[in-house]
């Protein structure tokens, strides 16, 4: 993977960085761009973005598919193809990534990162049972011995909530359920008591009793162990109740970002707005769903301009000629050339809220 780092002197493209508490962040993205391999060149995937964690914190990014969202939690991980280039700067815990060789990577994400992702059944071996996956990274990260990491296992299985712990450290992922399963690749990725928890979608293929019990528990976590999250989904509204600043991706960039009730009761962006509107709600009685005109697209597939704004009803000529830059707001920033023509919600204004 070939890597440039953005040096001190050098001008951050997107001139916007979330500002959190003071200290070291746990998590600070620098002007990231990611590009991949594809078509016999280089494309860029994720463009210029700006993203701070701090400890305790809890991060949404949101966007649809192609948006760039997972491709950006594997570049914090450095899980990508090995001809993929990064540009700018990952630190965790200060420490820069980017640039960084495989072997301090890995002991990075050993000791730093902990990963949950979307199906879990996917990547925890079926042959293997639960205290296999569970004690592995403690024997290999932290030195435990095996009686140290059963131990220790045990006590975190029950710590996510589930029930007859030790009896679920000797089954098989086969002989769990999908709300069980998550729970355990939880317990799994908290057991070298990482800073910084990265949930891939981690809610998507639960039921939705199931999905607020693990996000729920997620909640518990950060105000147990001060854990930082990057929350990444499809659902705006689940990001807006669990996080405390919302990031609203859009053909590989940051389009919003603003504090998570923020985002859901006064969305800025004519894409955040749209994304909300085509969102069921029991409180709205309408024929039919709402839905954004056109197709999403990739950083690789954008139009010149705005990338949004072949489906945006508020573009004018220049949308379709320069990429917008970002606007500070109340709380964060957005991105749009129009923002003064999007409508805003009547309790945000009613409120005095003008910028």
């Amino acid at each position: 993977m070939t890597a440039v780092i953005a040096g001190a002197g050098q001008e951050r493209r997107s001139g916007f960085s979330s500002t959190g508490g003071s200290g070291t962040p746990t998590l600070e993205l620098g002007s990231l761009t990611t590009s991949l391999w594809s078509g016999g060149r280089l494309q860029a995937v994720v463009l210029g973005l700006d993203l701070r964690i701090d400890r305790g914190e809890i991060v949404g990014v949101v966007g649809e598919s192609g948006s760039g969202k997972t491709v950006t939690v594997r570049s914090i991980v450095g899980a990508l193809p090995s001809q993929a280039m990064l540009e700018g700067s990952i630190r965790v815990q200060g420490e820069e990534l980017v640039g960084a060789s495989r072997r301090r990577l890995r002991e990075i994400r050993g000791k730093h990162i902990g990963m949950i992702f979307q199906d879990p059944r996917a990547y925890i071996d079926p042959l293997w049972r639960v205290g296999t996956h569970m004690t592995e990274g403690m024997r290999t990260h932290l030195g435990l011995s095996r009686s140290e990491a059963r131990q220790r296992g045990i006590e975190l299985l029950g710590e996510v909530g589930l029930g007859h712990p030790e009896q679920v450290f000797h089954q098989y992922p086969g002989e769990l359920s999908g709300g069980m399963l998550q729970r355990v690749m939880i317990a799994g990725a908290l057991a070298v008591e990482p800073t910084l928890l990265l949930a891939d979608e981690a809610t998507t293929a639960l039921d939705v009793t199931t999905q607020a019990e693990i996000v729920s528990l997620i909640g518990q976590l950060r105000a147990d162990r001060g854990l930082s999250v990057l929350f990444i989904t499809h659902d705006l509204a689940l990001a807006s109740l669990i996080c405390d600043r919302v990031c609203v991706m859009y053909a590989g960039r940051s389009v919003e970002q603003r504090e998570g009730k923020g985002v859901f009761y006064d969305p800025r962006h004519p894409y955040t707005q749209g994304l909300l509107a085509a969102r069921p709600d029991i409180f709205r009685k309408l024929d039919r769903l709402k839905v954004i005109s056109g197709n999403p697209t990739t950083a690789m597939e954008a139009p010149d301009g705005c990338a949004f704004h072949p489906r945006c009803p508020y573009a004018d000529e220049r949308c379709a000629s320069e990429v917008p830059t970002p606007v500070a707001i109340t709380g964060g920033m957005a991105r749009c050339w129009r923002l003064d023509q999007v409508p805003r919600n009547k309790a945000a204004t009613a409120h005095g809220d003008s910028s």
